[in-house]
């Protein structure tokens, strides 16, 4: 089963380097019917991605959103704040094979995207990509049993 459940909205944030580039996320959402939740920043005005990450990671975390979107401009911050949370394991993708194996080999259900290192298309290919690939499983399980810090 994909991560992606069309019953549950979609969690979305950016800073304002990634701004753009979840305006045109959004826009696919909205073309394709497809629920979410637009934490935001919603201008380019400079802004603290904590504030973004944060309530997007809370949203996947209480499963309020089936998975999670995140850009600022490296991916580095939001991936890094995201992850702070216990049932997060957020991915910063810069290539389609990235995120494929982020869902099939760790399980990742927050996408963390650097808007300043790929295409808007690149974007979309890999939150399309991130959000229909299976986690295997498997000896992958194990792995992703032992992330957590309990």
């Amino acid at each position: 089963m994909s991560i992606f459940d069309s019953s549950v909205p979609i969690a979305i944030g950016s800073d304002h380097a990634g701004v753009d580039y979840k305006k045109n996320l959004v826009a696919f959402f909205s073309d394709n019917n497809i629920a979410y939740k637009d934490f935001g920043t919603f201008d380019s005005a400079s802004v603290d991605y904590p504030d973004y990450a944060h309530p997007v990671a809370m949203a996947v975390e209480n499963k309020e959103a089936c998975f999670g979107i995140l850009i600022c401009g490296s991916a580095n911050g939001v991936a890094i704040t995201a992850n702070k949370h216990q049932g997060i394991r957020a991915a910063l993708c810069w290539k389609n094979e990235i995120a494929q194996l982020a869902r099939q080999h760790n399980d990742a259900n927050i996408i963390c995207l650097p808007a300043r290192f790929i295409t808007q298309e690149e974007a979309l290919n890999m939150v399309q990509t991130f959000m229909n690939t299976e986690f295997e499983g498997g000896r992958h399980q194990n792995r992703v049993d032992k992330i957590a810090c309990n």
